[in-house]
């Protein structure tokens, strides 16, 4: 048997499930590069979806606002939450490592995630278990490995033949599949969609190339199949020239004749199906179409709260999914410290509404000024550490009810206004 062992095709297994062998398409849909074919005849992958503007605007505006939120670690007291310091703050609010700054980390690892469908960041550790440096890994390059211990099942993650254990890691999935390893990318698991859309800009680049005529045949009484050809080939050219030189006549023989075959872009509607394609590049986000520059149904109004659903109902999902996982593999479980984003680092570039918010949480005795002028990054002031509210805000049971003074002080009014009106 030894002998025609060498001729047996060798078989290697799939990380992930060693039940599988590994092939040239095993490799290519863990890579995210598999099936890439759409029913559009176009290709997609992550290059050429992040060539189509409405993918750009979408990726680009969701990592860049989540990887501008101010992130901070708190701790829980008797008295409420108060801001931690010490190098992990250090590592998450400002760099985490020696290389990086903390927005070009978290842009990152959102790009990867609004991409591929994963980012991974390995902890670095020192030897009384206090978190030294944070490394983001290349995803394309990490594997995910189930290895049985017992009735448990450990998840390891692979990089570079280096193993790491999933408390090592912070593991930020778009959306898992069932076997809890394998993600769904957006891109790929929408690559009909996005096909769509890179096969309409791409029409549109050969519309303007061929100077707006469309494919055609020509009719007409070839002596042979060689006379058409050349004919053919003449047109061609003609038509070519015709649009470098911006002129749109051309001359047929008498009994030849042009038909255009297929659909001009005003008959496929052209400009409507690059809308429809923003439209569904936002649904795959979760975003308004106002995000992707579409504000073909915006108005005042309805912009405004759109504005509050991105934040309510996309930005929240994020923000709670990473907090977690961070909470998971930075502390242990029941720890008093956790990471919080401050979302309203959202009204930075809000002046007007940042202001009425501030003034709001000082007249109800919700922050006293210098908490305030904290946020503003300004130095307090003396006597500003006090909680204040307005003095006409009273119990209702005290309305209509006048202390002695207050009797007093409108007697007093009273008489001055009559002394006043006698003298006049």
């Amino acid at each position: 048997m030894a002998f025609f062992d060498r001729f047996r095709k060798s078989e290697s297994r799939n990380i992930e499930n060693p039940n599988a062998p590994v092939s040239a398409h095993d490799f290519m849909q863990i890579m995210g590069w598999a099936d890439t074919h759409s029913t559009a005849g176009v290709t997609v992958n992550l290059d050429t979806a992040m060539g189509v503007p409405a993918i750009w605007a979408a990726v680009n505006f969701l990592s860049g606002t989540l990887a501008g939120l101010p992130l901070h670690v708190y701790r829980k007291t008797a008295n409420g939450r108060v801001r931690a310091s010490g190098p992990l703050e250090n590592i998450l609010h400002d760099a985490p490592n020696d290389e990086m700054s903390s927005f070009e980390w978290r842009k990152y690892m959102f790009d990867q995630v609004f991409t591929g469908g994963r980012c991974v960041t390995y902890i670095e550790r020192a030897g009384n278990g206090a978190v030294k440096n944070l490394f983001p890994l290349d995803p394309a390059k990490t594997r995910v490995e189930i290895r049985q211990d017992g009735k448990r099942q450990l998840k390891e993650y692979i990089c570079n033949n280096i193993r790491y254990a999933a408390s090592e890691v912070i593991d930020v999935p778009f959306m898992l599949k069932s076997n809890f390893v394998d993600v769904r990318g957006p891109i790929m698991t929408n690559r009909e969609a996005i096909g769509m859309a890179i096969a309409a800009s791409r029409y549109g680049e050969k519309a303007f190339q061929s100077g707006g005529v469309p494919p055609a045949v020509l009719q007409g009484p070839f002596p042979s199949g060689a006379a058409a050809a050349r004919a053919s080939e003449d047109v061609a050219k003609t038509q070519a020239k015709l649009a470098n030189d911006n002129r749109s006549i051309i001359a047929l023989p008498l009994g030849h004749e042009l038909k255009t075959l297929g659909f001009n872009p005003n008959e496929m509607q052209l400009i409507e199906l690059q809308r429809f394609s923003i439209e569904q590049v936002a649904r795959i986000y979760s975003l308004p179409p106002v995000f992707l520059q579409d504000l073909t149904h915006g108005t005042f109004s309805n912009t405004e709260q759109q504005d509050l659903q991105f934040v309510k109902h996309t930005l929240k999902r994020w923000i709670e999914q990473v907090e977690q996982e961070m909470n998971l593999k930075l502390f242990p479980r029941g720890s008093k410290q956790y990471v919080e984003f401050n979302v309203d680092g959202l009204l930075r570039g809000d002046f007007k509404t940042r202001m009425e918010a501030h003034a709001t949480s000082i007249q109800n005795a919700i922050r006293t000024p210098n908490e305030v002028r904290t946020i503003e990054n300004m130095a307090a002031q003396e006597g500003g550490d006090k909680l204040m509210v307005q003095g006409a805000t009273v119990p209702i049971e005290s309305q209509g009810q006048l202390t002695e003074s207050e009797r007093s002080q409108i007697e007093l009014n009273e008489a001055t206004s009559r002394a006043l009106n006698g003298q006049s």
